[in-house]
């Protein structure tokens, strides 16, 4: 038996330019963290004593005699890449589903990483989000960028950079105090619709051309804002501001981004004290994420008392084999056909 744990994170600026469609012509970068709450993967072989081979149990539980007839796109293109047989494939996560967070992506890493550990097999992290890459956006055909892979599989606060020539992580370096503090400002609050990003990801990738001037200045302020974290002389608070010059760039990019209700909680969150803050993920529902100076953070609190506020702390380690069991397996017994 093997279960990996495996974080969600939080992009704060340049999504949309980690799309190949856009870097591989203009370039792009994501400042992003990954934070603790995670999706666990369970991944054992099936014993066989029953009338099914697989059994997958997520939202549903998907019981069936071959790896075709798997209905979760993810875990059915995963097993046919690398081979995986008579399986019991589990997922438990600390946050819901279609939210923002990358939890498709963190899930798909945290199996990848599940499934090579079961075949003894070690696998890196680039390894990793290479793989989820290719198995989201190849094999399941699922529209949406590099980056949730990425985050997923690396961990830690980090700016990540495309062309197209691929990607390179440059994790972010600043004191443990100003890390502190930048958690502290920065207040999650689930505002209770969620949705599918891919849907989402079509309308902006279909009108990519149309917003290239916004996307510059988007991936243009991952830098800036990674300047205001190193460089201890800048007042943090500067990150907000951006934050919310980054929100109205995004805003232009598709008018699915955004609803008159999420508007609606933007603004009384900024009433309220918030410098800046976005949705996070490709629009439409799920997270909100606000910075706040010290000083206003129960005055926020407050006024969006009608949401659940979620308390989080950054997290280094990305995804991590958390149990291993190793089994004796004999391939040549499956009942797979």
């Amino acid at each position: 038996m093997i279960i990996t744990k495996t974080p969600f994170r939080m992009s704060f600026f340049g999504g949309g330019t980690d799309i190949p469609l856009y870097f591989n012509e203009y370039g792009g970068a994501v400042l992003s963290a990954t934070f603790d709450k995670y999706c666990y993967v369970n991944v054992r072989h099936l014993p066989r004593f029953f009338d099914y081979t697989t059994e997958v149990c997520y939202s549903k539980i998907e019981r069936v005699k071959s790896v075709e007839a798997i209905e979760h796109p993810a875990v059915r293109e995963a097993m046919k890449m690398l081979n995986m047989h008579e399986l019991r494939v589990t997922y438990e996560a600390d946050l819901p589903a279609r939210t923002g967070l990358g939890t498709s992506s963190s899930f798909a890493v945290g199996m990848l990483n599940a499934f090579h550990c079961l075949k003894g097999q070690y696998a890196d992290k680039r390894r990793l989000a290479n793989e989820a890459i290719y198995l989201e956006r190849t094999l399941c055909g699922e529209a949406g960028g590099w980056q949730d892979q990425i985050a997923a599989a690396f961990g830690g606060l980090n700016k990540i950079v495309f062309d197209r020539n691929g990607y390179e992580v440059f994790p972010v370096i600043i004191s443990s105090d100003r890390k502190k503090e930048l958690n502290d400002n920065l207040l999650l609050f689930f505002t209770g619709f969620t949705r599918f990003s891919a849907d989402i990801q079509k309308d902006a990738q279909s009108s990519i051309k149309n917003n290239i001037a916004a996307m510059k200045e988007m991936a243009a302020l991952v830098h800036e804002a990674e300047n205001v974290l190193v460089d201890k002389n800048i007042c943090l608070d500067d990150f907000g501001i951006l934050m919310d010059e980054s929100w109205k760039l995004k805003k232009i990019t598709s008018d699915k981004v955004s609803t008159s209700a999420i508007d609606d909680i933007y603004e009384r969150g900024k009433a309220a004290g918030a410098l800046g803050g976005k949705l996070l993920g490709a629009g439409g529902g799920g997270f909100l994420l606000f910075y706040v100076p010290s000083d206003r953070r129960e005055a926020v609190t407050d006024a969006l008392s009608d949401l659940l506020h979620v308390p989080f702390e950054f997290e280094n380690g990305g995804t991590r084999v958390v149990h291993y069991s190793p089994e004796t397996y004999d391939v040549f017994g499956s009942q797979e056909k």
